[in-house]
């Protein structure tokens, strides 16, 4: 494990990173988008690529022996290989989709795993000029002041936040929908916002009681954001209550005390 002193280093590389790529994000929302199509949903733009260039080659700069994983440049090539060695996972435009719409709900994700842990986690709203940090073991921030998960203890009057994903096949649609169906009853309300790092924000400043996503792009949308919620005393976890893999493409996150309750009802809407 680095000293603190280096991980608080690397967090400043990091909000310095995601500020960067931030003010290009700033610009591009209010300007033309020129769209491409990863599938049938699925967009990027050249805000995405342009904003993970930029952070690479700068925490390339200053780590040249970190390894690096991003959503772009992993699409391009279809391989994530997670090592035990310092690793930074990024999502240079989580939300694209709201980006492209003009709905300001979007985000940089930063995560830097070491020994496939993650330990450093900035997520920043340009837009909303909101910025999310966490370092293991030292708390978790919004704007630079101290968050916690909610203590919100019953399921019933929890608000839960999922996403719909990005495939369109009837199986996928069908499963999504009814298990959505089922879980209208025993939440308040459910939310689709478009952005899982931002989701995992939500629970770890309480905005957000539940969260959870099956089927996202992989470790960028959810490296930086695990970080801050364990760290404002959030659990992360797999939807089935197992331990977390963050390279599942599955995450369920909560206040402690609503964790299991969750759990049930997310295998109960199976």
């Amino acid at each position: 494990m680095a000293e603190n002193d280096s991980l608080s280093d690397f967090l400043a590389s990091a909000i310095d990173a995601a500020k960067r790529a931030g003010e290009v994000i700033r610009k591009g929302f209010y300007q033309t988008k020129h769209v491409e199509h990863k599938g049938v949903v699925d967009l990027v733009t050249e805000t995405d690529k342009t904003c993970e260039d930029l952070i690479f080659s700068h925490l390339k700069q200053l780590y040249p022996t970190h390894k690096f994983i991003g959503e772009e440049t992993s699409a391009a090539f279809g391989t994530v290989d997670l090592t035990d060695e310092p690793t930074w996972i990024v999502d240079p435009l989580d939300g694209t989709t709201n980006f492209v719409h003009g709905f300001p709900f979007m985000c940089v994700s930063i995560g830097l795993t070491i020994g496939k842990v993650p330990t450093v986690g900035v997520v920043y709203n340009p837009i909303m000029d909101e910025l999310f940090t966490g370092i293991r073991g030292k708390g978790a921030f919004l704007n630079g002041n101290p968050i916690k998960a909610s203590s919100q203890t019953e399921l019933v009057k929890s608000l839960l936040a999922t996403e719909a994903g990005t495939k369109r096949d009837k199986l996928t649609l069908d499963a999504s929908t009814n298990r959505i169906n089922s879980l209208l009853s025993k939440v308040r309300s459910i939310r689709m916002c478009g952005s899982c790092a931002l989701n995992l924000c939500g629970i770890a400043c309480g905005r957000l009681d539940l969260f959870f996503e099956i089927g996202f792009g992989g470790p960028w949308d959810v490296a930086g954001g695990a970080v801050i919620v364990q760290e404002a005393g959030g659990v992360v976890y797999d939807p089935s209550g197992k331990d977390f893999d963050i390279t599942a493409q599955r995450v369920a996150a909560s206040n402690p005390f609503v964790k299991d309750a969750f759990v049930e009802v997310l295998r109960q809407s199976e």
